[in-house]
């Protein structure tokens, strides 16, 4: 059974930075494309990001393109979502994601089997 753990989240202001990072265990993920997605209150999930762990081709929605970067390190089996210039848009609880046998660009929601437990980001102005 995948088991994926996020944390990092906290209370920044405007303009700062934050890592998040996803610890994945259960499995050998080779073949396992690995995502970030959002969701603020009163709104749906929202893909943010994904990374093919074999490889490190990688996607982004057009909201976080160039401030946020996914990434990940295969000797601690940990993905990250290093993500700048922060803005109160970006207040949300964030969810780490794992499916075998998706495309990279996959942004649904319904496309990823695991999921972890979330962690809030909120940036306040």
């Amino acid at each position: 059974q995948v088991q994926l753990v996020e944390s990092g989240g906290g209370l920044v202001q405007a303009g700062d930075s934050l890592r998040l990072s996803c610890v994945a265990s259960g499995r050998t993920f080779g073949t396992y494309v690995m995502g970030w997605f959002r969701q603020a209150p009163g709104k749906e999930r929202e893909f943010v990001a994904a990374i093919r762990w074999t490889g490190g081709a990688t996607s982004y929605s057009d909201s976080v393109k160039g401030r946020f970067t996914i990434s990940r390190d295969y000797t601690k089996n940990t993905l990250y979502l290093e993500m700048n210039n922060l803005t109160p848009e970006d207040t949300a609880v964030y969810y780490c994601a794992a499916d075998r046998s998706i495309a990279y660009w996959d942004m649904r929601p319904s496309s990823y089997d695991y999921w972890g437990q979330g962690t809030q980001v909120t940036v306040s102005s």
